[in-house]
């Protein structure tokens, strides 16, 4: 079993895509693929998970039986994990997440673990959701948001799982509509250099499924490189 937690610069850069697009893209190579999604706030189901499902072409009545192990929890409130559950009264255990992916890591070739907004989200008043992927000795794949800010973010959030001592995958621009192109080129590469992190490539924006998974293939393969 391999796996591998998708984290972003900043919450909404585009993490679900990236996660549904690269399990598309393991269950082409003929590998048993499921994603997981360890805390899903702002909504009644595990939408994220649904999302993920839809890009992969898969529907729950093929993966029901794991759906409790790949959203352990789903909370109303749209806010950051910690509060969302205290809202409900609630407590986040995250010996119950490392269960629930250690279960889907016995049954499937990869899990791919979608994160929570950004690197340091808490899940209680003491620990973040990165100490789980950090337990868990999972390599971190970044997805940061291209467009006008993007270098800061992105240089706090490398140096984030650095100090941790944390695998990383290496680093994914998704683009924003709309953004400058002198800025959609420019800040990959002095993150590069800044970083010396491998910069896994550029995502256009696209928002036909089809074309963007095939404008994806090519970030895929250096991924699972």
């Amino acid at each position: 079993m391999r796996g591998i937690f998708v984290t972003g610069t900043d919450t909404a850069v585009g993490k679900s895509v990236v996660t549904g697009l690269l399990a598309k893209y393991l269950l082409e190579k003929g590998y048993r693929v499921v994603t997981q999604k360890w805390i899903q706030t702002g909504s009644r189901v595990c939408a994220d998970i649904n999302l993920h499902l839809k890009i992969m072409g898969k529907n729950k009545d093929e993966i029901r039986k794991h759906l409790g192990d790949m959203c352990p929890y789903i909370f109303s409130l749209p806010a950051s994990a910690h509060l969302a559950a205290q809202a409900e009264n609630k407590r986040i255990c995250a010996a119950k997440i490392k269960k629930s992916f250690k279960s889907l890591s016995s049954s499937f070739d990869f899990v791919i673990v979608e994160g929570l907004g950004g690197a340091l989200v808490p899940f209680n008043k003491k620990r973040l959701v990165i100490d789980i992927a950090k337990e868990l000795d999972l390599p971190v794949l970044v997805v940061a948001q291209n467009k006008l800010g993007a270098i800061n973010q992105t240089l706090m959030t490398i140096e984030v799982l650095s100090n941790r001592k944390m695998k990383i995958s290496g680093i994914l621009f998704n683009n924003r509509k709309g953004e400058k192109e002198l800025i959609l080129k420019d800040n990959p590469d002095i993150v590069r250099k800044l970083t010396k992190q491998k910069i896994l490539g550029i995502l256009p924006w696209d928002k036909r499924p089809d074309s963007l998974y095939k404008k994806f293939l090519p970030i895929a393969r250096r991924i699972i490189a």
